[in-house]
């Protein structure tokens, strides 16, 4: 038994459990006998993931289709980049400026049997093709304890514990609301010890990010902790229910890693975009999701192996406009919201992670991966919308782009074809399993041998292969 089997325990109280999580027992790696350190041979040594939820147009932002019909390519226009033969959307002209960084991949097939959020989530996340549960569950189909793992758990487990921080940090939230978390963005299988550290934002307050670990309630103070001990007995109280199944040494050092994350004034600080300039911060954009990639940054300097940063959505401004949850998932109204809303801040942020990082020096050894779970639809009229005259774009996982940047990719290049329709990929097809293995690569993590609680070896991610014409 591990501590996944011990959360679904009836002899475990759920505080009791979330305490055990919340201080650092789930977020902290705890050496699993299997584990596998990654390769010195790895490129990049943090890997930022950049998830546009929703289901970001591809055809309207990276795979534009000027000679199709106008009901396939809608009204925006191609422009050259810094990078010759890279052509962007007309409204990502800051993302245009920093293409030389860019690795454009425009041949992801991802179908899923459902075509909808919750199998792309999962396919998009793990690299592993959802099951027939995805289709009989539907939005009912939350994450499994059997699941495959999360790219960033599977990165989490192989690579060697940060001084202070978990391996992989997850921001500004948790998608989507309870009951509907989305599968796929969890460790599942190989425990929960791997699950990413969630850290919540807030979009009223960009500055100020929260996780568990970190927040001290009522009159404790890091200065007061040593003296205090209710937190202590709770941790305890966590310590009796596992010491069965975890020794007590194990235990007791990251007992003490989840106190040294509370008073580290390292780890607070890291957690601190305020401290950076305004310039800075007025680059990425004072937005909740650009001062999320700008935490990621700080992340990654300070050596978190995996940082996940799930698109924020408004739903103050865009649900209704888009008939979404404010986000990505433009059913309705597709090209204004991408226009007036969606695209002005994703270039901004986005853009301004490309150009810090690579101002900094960071860029070789970290890598962006940009995607989604889905693509939207090429031909343009969602019926759920009012067809043609709701200029919306339904779900499309039959095709979609992802972005790959520093990490030893080759930046200036586009990598596979669409159709004439962007409908299908064409030439040089891969699949979230080949993306996978990709950021697997550059992390220097080739082997994904584990065992299952029985001891019966298996491996992580039989399918896909690594994209190696991208690194150059």
């Amino acid at each position: 038994m591990n501590l996944r089997s011990l959360a679904n325990s009836s002899a475990v109280s759920r505080r009791a459990f979330l305490v055990a999580s919340s201080c650092g027992l789930a977020g902290f790696a705890l050496g699993q006998p299997d584990a596998v350190a990654a390769s010195s041979t790895a490129k990049a040594k943090s890997t930022i993931l950049f998830f546009l939820c929703g289901g970001a147009s591809h055809i309207d932002m990276w795979d534009m289709k000027p000679d199709a019909p106008a009901d396939f390519r809608g009204p925006f226009l191609p422009i050259e980049t810094s990078a010759p033969g890279v052509r962007l959307c007309e409204h990502l002209p800051m993302l245009a400026k920093q293409a030389h960084h860019l690795a454009v991949v425009n041949s992801v097939g991802a179908t899923v049997n459902t075509n909808d959020h919750h199998a792309g989530y999962y396919y998009n996340l793990t690299g592993h093709v959802p099951d027939q549960s995805f289709v009989r569950l539907g939005n009912n189909r939350t994450p499994f304890p059997d699941d495959w793992p999360f790219m960033g758990s599977v990165v989490a487990s192989r690579t060697k514990p940060n001084a202070v921080l978990p391996n992989a940090i997850t921001l500004p939230h948790k998608p989507s609301k309870a009951p509907y978390t989305r599968p796929g963005q969890f460790a599942a299988r190989i425990g929960v010890e791997y699950d990413p550290l969630y850290v919540n934002g807030n979009p009223q307050k960009p500055l100020s990010f929260q996780a568990p670990s970190l927040v001290l309630e009522g009159d404790i103070t890091a200065d007061r902790l040593s003296d205090r001990y209710s937190l202590l007995r709770e941790i305890d109280a966590a310590r009796r229910l596992l010491e069965n199944e975890v020794k007590g040494a194990t235990l007791k050092k990251h007992q003490e890693r989840a106190i040294s994350l509370l008073m580290s004034s390292g780890a607070t600080r890291a957690f601190d975009v305020s401290q950076e300039p305004l310039a800075i911060r007025e680059r990425y954009g004072q937005s909740i999701n650009g001062m999320s990639l700008l935490l990621a940054r700080r992340l990654a300097e300070v050596g978190v192996p995996f940082i996940t940063v799930f698109w924020k959505e408004d739903a103050r401004k865009l649900a209704r406009k888009c008939a979404s949850a404010g986000g990505w998932d433009t059913h309705s109204n597709n090209f204004k919201c991408l226009q007036e809303n969606l695209m002005p801040e994703f270039d901004r942020c986005f853009s301004a992670l490309v150009e810090d990082l690579s101002n900094r020096g960071m860029l070789d050894e970290t890598l962006i991966l940009v995607t989604s779970e889905m693509g939207r639809k090429p031909k343009i009229g969602d019926p759920r919308s009012g067809g043609t005259a709701g200029a919306g774009r339904d779900h499309w996982t039959h095709c979609l782009t992802d972005i790959l940047a520093g990490g030893g990719i080759r930046g200036g290049q586009t990598y596979g074809s669409s159709d004439k329709r962007a409908e299908y990929p064409e030439t040089d097809r891969v699949t979230p399993a080949d993306i996978t293995k990709t950021v697997y690569h550059s992390m220097g993590i080739h082997n994904l041998e584990a065992t299952d609680k029985l001891g019966r070896p298996y491996n992580l991610l039989d399918e896909g292969e690594v994209i190696s014409k991208l690194f150059g």
